[in-house]
């Protein structure tokens, strides 16, 4: 007895992608997130099952409304659609509904060669068009098509129905269903071809469909017995039964081992009985495995020596493995990995690789040892699925694990705010940090820290489930605690700081000196008298001060601002002596002359005597408030800080300067001119 399995039995290109799309938005999946598949996602009711069994529901078109009015931040909805494809108003829906509310999230698992077809009706139709499908008219796939088509549409599902076709079109367009027959195809190409010369035809079976057919008939005519795997209400599967059935007749359909087993009284096997096993598209490997291990055994019950092929098809190894091997071949896709074992690892380039900017070959060669983890395995293909990211996975959250034991302290940036706190992402591993310990106020907006980069440490784990709970503010505490006591240790009287105005008050400004408070009176905030610390100050003004006296039992801190080197009177004193010209501002006016302000908080009187340079009876007749006026330092009394300043002195200067040069013209005229 010999059982060969159709090398192209199983999982299809579309339904691969589909399904691994699927598990990885499974894998995951955030607290509180649903998945919903719009339909079935692939005709496998097993696959379907194990779908349901973990926490994806299968919903109708009518379930949308309600699907989409119940999610929210704290409950997101992941829409799948299924691989047949849907109509294209409810995909219009769905975009839409996406657009509108980013917690709303669509998956399109459509297939790309029904996808394909899509885009034919859709651009190939208009009003005067006649668009004609080959297919089963109740398939979804077929009723998604035609809602892209626009005129006149129909369906033929078999040659004889494309014989009554008729139309008064004059536009014509024939495509298929990617899954139909491939021998009734041709026949209805020929037929319009023949009765429809002007009719556009696009072959749009599935290449993959195409050469399943083909390899079955191949297969059903080298065997004694035919196993079809794959769900009733598969089309490629049906269009596999009927392929291999048209040349054996012992061809049976079975969706599972379940049904194999059910059938295998019925079935006459002998020790030289030659079987062949394919299935359908949508058909999971372990369910071929099983169909096979049944077999197998059948083999063993018929006595026959078959001990060499069943210690080929043993498991060496298990799902949940770390395996190493060695680096046998690397392509564009995928490295193959020797484990010494009786399969082949395949690892994906992109568990390799963090963008697509990186070459697989500038970080592994030929020869290289790797460790990986074990997805799957497959005796039948020969093959095991290896992911090098669980291992960097399953080492990054013994990091945090370890962190949580020994409080370390980590880092990593925080990447959205969601329901009761943030979450920071810190290499493998997000960690959930609830809204008490950001470190933020009560009530405050989380979302300022989206974005920011984060130190914290993991409070709480859950090893069962690798979700970690982490606190920002145990390590902002610590931090101002170890600044708290590198202050004290380091402060001593006239050590100078740069600090921020914390609070105002009555007699004075508190000020933030970096974690620790100080506290400057009114009377150091100005050389000036002041009233009210706010003349001078305001909250989260950056002064520099320094420590008068301080307490470090009681924590208290003396500032002072007022220093020989702002001094007002020192500043004057180093700019300015008797006979310099300024500048100066009037800010106030008496009866006997005007003060002017020299430099900050210096004043000097201008006389009355001194402001013009004849007799007035009112300073204010010739000077204003905050006018500019240029003046000359006649006198400087330091003991008692008053200064005196003439704006005559300076007109007295200049009419000086003008007698002295008419006198100099009038010489110049009179005297003789040598000839």
């Amino acid at each position: 007895m010999k059982i060969e399995i159709a090398s192209l039995a199983g999982f299809c290109f579309g339904v691969k992608r589909a399904s691994e799309k699927l598990e990885w938005l499974i894998e995951n999946i955030s607290d509180g997130e649903r998945i919903y598949t719009l339909g079935e996602l692939i005709h496998n009711p097993d696959y379907i099952k194990s779908l349901t069994l973990r926490g994806v529901e299968i919903i109708g078109e009518d379930d949308i409304d309600s699907v989409y009015s119940s999610c929210s931040p704290a409950s997101p909805v992941t829409v799948v659609i299924r691989t047949h494809g849907i109509y294209k108003s409810v995909l219009d829906k769905l975009r839409r509904l996406s657009s509108e509310n980013e917690h709303f999230k669509v998956l399109d698992c459509t297939c790309p060669f029904v996808s394909k077809i899509h885009n034919i009706a859709d651009e190939n139709t208009d009003e005067d068009t006649h668009f004609v499908i080959f297919g089963d008219p109740l398939h979804p796939e077929v009723t998604a098509i035609l809602s892209y088509a626009k005129g006149e549409r129909c369906v033929i599902s078999s040659p004889f129905e494309a014989t009554l076709f008729k139309t008064p079109k004059k536009s014509l367009i024939l495509t298929a269903q990617t899954t139909q027959k491939l021998s009734e195809w041709e026949k209805i190409q020929l037929f319009f071809q023949k009765h429809f010369t002007y009719s556009k035809i696009f072959d749009t079976i599935c290449s993959v469909t195409e050469n399943r057919q083909k390899e079955a008939l191949s297969l059903a005519q080298k065997v004694d017995l035919m196993i079809v795997v794959g769900g009733k209400y598969s089309s490629n599967t049906k269009s596999l039964y009927a392929a291999s059935k048209s040349v054996l007749e012992n061809t049976y359909h079975i969706e599972n081992a379940k049904e194999l087993e059910a059938i295998l009284p019925e079935v006459e096997i002998t020790p030289d009985t030659k079987i062949g096993i394919t299935a359908g598209a949508s058909t999971p490997a372990h369910i071929i495995e099983e169909v096979y291990k049944i077999m197998s055994e059948v083999m063993v019950e018929k006595n026959e020596n078959f001990a060499e092929m069943l210690e080929e098809s043993l498991k060496t190894l298990n799902t949940g493995d770390i395996v190493t091997g060695v680096i046998t071949s690397i392509t564009s896709t995928e490295v193959h990995v020797d484990l010494s074992a009786k399969v082949t690892g395949i690892l994906s380039v992109d568990e390799l690789v963090s963008d697509s900017s990186q070459n697989v070959n500038d970080l592994y060669k030929v020869g290289d040892s790797i460790e990986a983890f074990v997805v799957r395995v497959s005796d039948v293909e020969g093959v095991a699925g290896l992911s090098r990211k669980r291992i960097e996975r399953i080492s990054d959250w013994k990091r945090i694990v370890e962190a949580s034991k020994e409080g370390t302290v980590l880092e990593g940036k925080v990447t959205e705010a969601v329901k009761g706190g943030v979450i920071i992402s810190t290499g493998y591993t997000k960690v959930f940090v609830p809204a008490a310990q950001t470190g933020l106020p009560r009530e405050a907006d989380l979302s300022v820290l989206v974005g920011t980069v984060q130190k914290f440490v993991v409070t709480d784990v859950n090893e069962q489930r690798n979700r970690a709970v982490g606190s920002i503010k145990t390590v902002l505490r610590a931090e101002h605690k170890a600044l708290v006591e590198k202050f004290w240790s380091e402060i001593e009287v006239g050590k100078k700081y740069t600090g921020v105005v914390k609070s105002l008050t009555a007699y004075g400004a508190f000020v933030d000196l970096g974690g620790v408070d100080g506290m400057v009176h009114v009377s150091e905030l100005s050389w000036s008298r002041i009233k009210n610390p706010a003349e001078v100050v305001s909250v989260g003004d950056s002064i520099d001060v320094y420590v008068k006296s301080f307490d470090a039992e009681k924590k208290r801190i003396s500032l002072g601002c007022k220093t020989t080197e702002n001094n007002p009177w020192n500043i004057f004193m180093n700019t300015y002596k008797v006979d310099d010209v300024a500048a100066v501002k009037i800010v106030g006016i008496t009866p006997f002359g005007a003060f002017a302000e020299i430099v900050a908080d210096v004043d000097g009187l201008i006389h009355i005597s001194q402001i013009a340079n004849k007799k007035i009876g009112n300073p204010a007749d010739y000077l204003s408030i905050g006018q500019v006026v240029q003046v000359k330092i006649t006198a400087i009394d330091e003991e008692k800080k008053k200064i005196s300043l003439s704006i005559r002195a300076l007109l007295e200067n200049e009419e000086a300067v003008e007698a002295s040069e008419e006198e100099v013209v009038e010489e110049t005229e009179e005297a003789p001119v040598e000839e």
